[in-house]
């Protein structure tokens, strides 16, 4: 990717920061929904259901987790708006680097997931929890957990270019409500059923949340789960990446 790629990408992403001064209550909404679900959770309907030692130790990095795959709807949303209105189009006739609006649309989503685990982060503070472990394990979690996000991020991407309206961003949506409550984020695996417990454990999301419990030496730590918890997602942004940028090629002859 040449200088002018670069700009034009950063172009892009200070375009969709733009979005977020236009449109605060949207980042506000994305900022504390996952506080809302913490809150409900480590208070009023969990109970941490075969976890043992302390619930907001076992909680919290599997809300962690949950808040990266959760709120794709933002980014989907944006992409298929300006499909749908031609903005696409427009920018297609001025001389910038293909793929620069989805590579805009990801910084600025990645951005606002990063000030998101900042958020979330700082709640569990507030209530108590004490993660443990070394700096340099604490931003590892971190990593792990924003590379989940931008794996989540271009799977959301390429089924917002299929799903091509802004109308069906919902139906597609709904498709990642069972991979959030279908891992370990909220409950041991060890307390279901054997044929659900193994289709949690193979959730890329349980194989991260359970990677940042072992970097934070939480309850429900499993180290064998950190290179699944690398090897995931790049798996999968080796299918959906090339699939976003080809199918946004396709949609642009």
């Amino acid at each position: 990717m040449n200088v002018w790629a670069l700009t034009d990408c950063w172009t892009m992403t200070r375009r969709e920061l733009a979005h977020w001064a236009r449109r605060p209550g949207r980042v506000v909404v994305g900022l504390v929904f996952p506080v809302m679900l913490l809150l409900m959770f480590g208070y009023l309907v969990g109970g941490g259901r075969g976890v043992s030692g302390d619930y907001l130790d076992y909680l919290m990095p599997g809300m962690l987790a949950l808040t990266m795959a959760f709120g794709l709807e933002g980014t989907m949303l944006a992409v298929t708006q300006d499909l749908d209105k031609g903005v696409v189009d427009r920018f297609r006739a001025l001389p910038m680097a293909d793929g620069a609006v989805l590579v805009g649309r990801a910084a600025a989503d990645m951005l606002q997931s990063a000030v998101s685990l900042a958020v979330l982060t700082a709640v569990g503070l507030a209530l108590g929890w004490r993660p443990q472990g070394t700096p340099d394990a604490f931003l590892g979690a971190a990593a792990l957990l924003l590379l989940f996000r931008f794996a989540m991020l271009w799977i959301g991407i390429h089924l917002a270019l299929v799903a091509g309206r802004p109308e069906m961003v919902q139906a597609v949506q709904i498709l990642v409500w069972p991979v959030g409550f279908l891992s370990n984020a909220l409950a041991a695996p060890g307390a279901m059923p054997d044929w659900l417990g193994t289709a949690v454990e193979w959730n890329p999301l349980s194989r991260t949340a359970t990677a940042v419990r072992d970097l934070l030496a939480g309850p429900g730590a499993d180290p064998g789960h950190v290179a699944a918890a690398v090897g995931w997602p790049l798996a999968l942004l080796a299918v959906f990446f090339p699939l976003a940028v080809r199918k946004f090629a396709r949609m642009s002859r």
